[in-house]
Order: C-alpha cells, then sequence, then structure tokens
C-alpha cells in the first residue's frame, strides 16, 4: 500500500464517529472502512484485497484508538 492511501484510511478512522468503530462487527467494519477509503480514491483489485487485508490486521488498534476518542 501506498503512503497515500495509508494517510486517507487513518484519515478516514480519524474522521469517522467513535459509535461506529465500535458498534460495528469485524467483517462490517473491514467493509465499511473499505467503502468510505474506495469513495475518495479509485483502487484496483489488487490494492482493495490488500487494503482489507491491511484494515483487518489493524482492527485492534482502530477500536483502541476509536475507545480512547470516546474517553477524551
Amino acid at each position: 500500500m501506498n503512503p497515500k492511501m495509508m494517510r486517507l484510511l487513518w484519515s478516514v478512522i480519524e474522521t469517522s464517529q467513535t459509535k461506529t468503530l465500535l458498534q460495528l462487527d469485524d467483517a462490517s467494519l473491514v467493509q465499511w472502512l473499505l467503502k468510505q477509503t474506495t469513495d475518495r480514491a479509485f483502487l484496483d483489485c489488487r490494492e482493495t484485497d490488500y487494503l482489507s487485508d491491511y484494515i483487518q490486521s489493524r482492527l485492534p488498534l482502530i477500536r483502541d484508538i476509536a475507545r480512547e476518542r470516546q474517553y477524551c
């Protein structure tokens, strides 16, 4: 994944509502984040697959960030 796409994904995460990030199950959250990101940038199939895997591998971190925001 290129740096631009990574920044875009984390921007989506940072601007997403905490409630959304915490309430969706893992599969739904991956799909939701993938859709939010691909709505902002065109990705080919390979990039989409890689982004999906990346999101899946970072779900604990994404949820930790959301929980931390919840208490601030």
